[in-house]
């Protein structure tokens, strides 16, 4: 199995194997930046992926190339290895259009947008497999782009080896209880935590705002953030300072998903503040399971892609944009921590029924009917880049 994907500094090599897996890494910069800026990008790592590819194929016949977006268009890429025989998955982890404007508050009639929907279909057309993370993103495609018995969902759940309840060692390796009701300079602490990617649709300058307004009313309360570094991130800080919140924002950087498990353990409650956008409405953040997973509360929006799987008594809901509901809820869930814990339960069964042991099944079952062969019986093990 060879693997193309960028390389992310030079710490890490050009080349090297890992568990028998060839990774091959592109030396270009992931920045991001204007349209013209991303539309460059994903030419030049189209490029290379075409040109190796095209050269590996002559030394020998690939059986699969299975491609992740974005962009979609990257699925060209297996043009040569398709000629020889390979089939092609063409795995749609988000809407291009959706996300292109939330980015960049297009239009839907923005000749972008245009643009990328016609590449979609083209990209779905020249795939023998589509997968998706989630029924709303299933649905949507189905409507514009793709036949329904070509599109299948496999969701982006969190490894159990690394997401488990019982993940609790401290950072001197000691294995410790979550750490609910403790104590912060004599008041009980409430420790919420949002981690990933730290940019505006993501809304978290609306729950520091839902913070501003808890600070009084919940002892100890604090809001951990993980994630790499960004121009918003700048904001948010500034804005909390603006807030007179101080140590109740705590920024932590870039963790790996061991370090994030470990940290979740130790928090009273996950947000995911996401602002409505046409990409968020139809998202589902792969984050909910990971605090589920870990037996952790999570306060999310009430939007379609979410709703598609948790109802009322299985999970918290906030009505997105709205800083009063997002901070009464909060404010809810401090005050009843029974019914918190029921309603984290009920989630749970949720993320049991979508756990990744079943979609890795799914998933191999899908590409053995592809190649025309049993699905193999060794465990896969899931990988996030």
């Amino acid at each position: 199995m060879d693997v193309i994907c960028l390389r992310k500094d030079k710490s890490e090599p050009k080349f090297e194997n890992i568990n028998g897996v060839n990774v091959f890494r592109i030396p270009l910069k992931r920045r991001r930046g204007g349209k013209v800026t991303y539309i460059f990008q994903y030419t030049c790592f189209l490029s290379a992926s075409f040109c190796l590819l095209a050269l590996w194929s002559i030394k020998r016949r690939y059986r699969l190339v299975h491609i992740h977006n974005m962009p979609d268009f990257l699925v060209f890429s297996g043009l040569v290895p398709r000629l020889r025989g390979a089939k092609v998955i063409l795995d749609l982890h988000d809407p291009m259009p959706e996300l292109f404007r939330s980015i960049y508050h297009l239009d839907e009639d923005h000749f972008i947008v245009r643009w990328l929907k016609k590449m979609e279909r083209t990209s779905i057309a020249f795939a023998d497999l589509v997968l998706t993370p989630n029924i709303a993103f299933k649905e949507l495609f189905k409507s514009r782009s793709c036949p329904q018995n070509k599109i299948h969902t496999v969701m982006n759940s969190p490894e159990a080896t690394i997401f488990k309840a019982a993940n609790g060692a401290d950072r001197n390796g000691h294995s410790h209880a979550a750490a609910d009701g403790c104590k912060v300079n004599g008041a009980k602490s409430f420790k919420m935590m949002y981690h990933g990617l730290i940019v505006e649709r993501h809304g978290l300058d609306l729950a520091v705002e839902a913070l501003a307004k808890l600070k009084n009313k919940i002892p100890g309360i604090t809001l951990h953030l993980y994630g790499e570094h960004t121009a918003y991130l700048d904001k948010i800080l500034a804005q909390a300072c603006r807030l007179n919140l101080g140590d109740a924002i705590q920024y932590h950087g870039f963790q790996t998903l061991s370090e994030i498990a470990r940290d979740i353990s130790e928090m009273d409650l996950g947000i995911i503040p996401n602002r409505l956008t046409v990409f968020t409405q139809i998202n589902f953040p792969t984050r909910i399971f990971e605090y589920l997973a870990m037996n952790k509360p999570v306060i999310v929006p009430r939007t379609l892609g979410i709703g598609d799987y948790f109802s009322e008594n299985e999970i918290l809901f906030f009505e997105p944009d709205n800083i009063d509901d997002l901070a009464a809820r909060i404010e809810w869930a401090y005050e009843h921590p029974l019914e918190l814990r029921r309603l984290t339960e009920n989630g749970r069964r949720i993320y049991e029924q979508n756990c990744w042991e079943l979609e890795q099944d799914k998933f191999l079952n899908m590409v053995g009917q592809l190649l025309h062969e049993a699905a193999p019986a060794v465990a896969m093990k899931k990988s996030f880049a």
